[in-house]
């Protein structure tokens, strides 16, 4: 499976692919740190699945799950935030983001998330 983890925090995207494999999903991993880098590398590689936050410098997540949208490209996509309010969880999924996973998180959180996906 290949992942696109989308970050502007190198340790939260560490955070992030660790807890990916502690929930038993191995993965090639790409790391981004914002959503233009992450739209660029969705173009580059065909992932398989994107994780992104919702903040991020020059293109926030949203932006970057809306131009992949505009663009015709339906790869999953689901946040991994700090933040997990009932308005950012109705524009996540009216954008098109299967889930939203607030922070903390955990293994079981994110298996919750990507089993119904990935077995």
């Amino acid at each position: 499976m290949k992942v696109v983890v989308a970050d502007d925090s190198r340790a939260m995207r560490m955070i992030v692919i660790r807890t990916l494999r502690q929930a038993g999903f191995e993965a090639d991993i790409t790391e981004c740190e914002d959503g233009a880098q992450g739209l660029t590398q969705v173009k580059a590689v065909s992932p398989d699945l994107v994780l992104s936050d919702w903040n991020m410098p020059n293109m926030t997540g949203i932006e970057f799950l809306q131009a992949l949208r505009a663009e015709g490209n339906q790869v999953p996509f689901g946040f991994v935030t700090s933040e997990g309010s009932d308005a950012m969880r109705s524009q996540a999924e009216e954008s098109g983001a299967l889930f939203l996973i607030a922070k903390p998180f955990t293994a079981d959180m994110f298996s919750e998330a990507l089993t119904p996906l990935f077995g």
